[in-house]
């Protein structure tokens, strides 16, 4: 089980209270995360990741186990501690701007 947090602005356009959770077997990757996210909140596609590309909208980061995992590959696998439900998975919307 796999504990995502999501950014309060995408909780609401998917009527989420909280973290969610997504029920992956073996080792996770982004992709496979934001595929389940994204099978059972339909409102979320588009918002993570282009719907075309599936490549991760360039004000969106992910962070996990103290780390920034925004560039990694969407195919590597997740660090085991997001894996075994033990850190979560933090979708973060950046700021730009001064």
């Amino acid at each position: 089980m796999i504990r995502v947090v999501l950014p309060p602005q995408l909780r609401v356009l998917a009527g989420i209270d909280g973290d969610v959770s997504v029920d992956l077997s073996g080792p996770a990757t982004q992709s496979d995360v934001l595929d389940a996210l994204e099978a059972r909140y339909p409102m979320l596609r588009g918002t993570i990741r282009d719907r075309a590309t599936r490549r991760r909208r360039a004000y969106v980061r992910f962070f996990g186990c103290e780390r920034d995992l925004s560039h990694e590959s969407p195919d590597a696998p997740l660090p085991e501690p997001i894996c075994a439900g033990v850190e979560p998975l933090l979708v973060v919307g950046a700021m730009s701007g001064g």
